[in-house]
């Protein structure tokens, strides 16, 4: 029962809920997530790392970059994380993230065009 009580935490803080949403539908960097999500980046690494520290995330270094992917492995877990995906409103945050995340290339371009 731990495991779920861990996972309900974990989805009730709506920073980590976008992060695993945007996450389910693509591999996405740091800056990438920033960007779409329009929050800072130590905010951001600060969720990741929870996500990744109870493995619900996986990272992979490309170049200079950090990459993430879902890797959700329980099958209870991810039909949760799907029947919230679907009822993601399109006016909500979720839905805007969603509409953003089609720029996610953009923000890439931005963090390499700063280094």
């Amino acid at each position: 029962m731990d495991k779920l009580t861990d996972f309900l935490k974990i989805i009730s803080d709506e920073t980590r809920l976008r992060i695993l949403i945007l996450l389910y539908h693509k591999k996405l960097c740091v800056c990438q997530i920033c960007g779409v999500m329009g929050e800072t980046q130590p905010k951001i690494s600060k969720h990741l790392a929870k996500l990744r520290d109870i493995g619900f995330v996986k990272d992979e270094r490309l170049e200079k970059f950090v990459f993430y992917r879902l890797t959700i492995e329980e099958p209870m877990y991810k039909e949760i994380l799907i029947k919230i995906i679907d009822s993601v409103d399109d006016n909500s945050i979720f839905g805007r993230d969603m509409e953003k995340i089609k720029d996610a290339e953009k923000y890439l371009k931005t963090c390499k065009g700063a280094m």
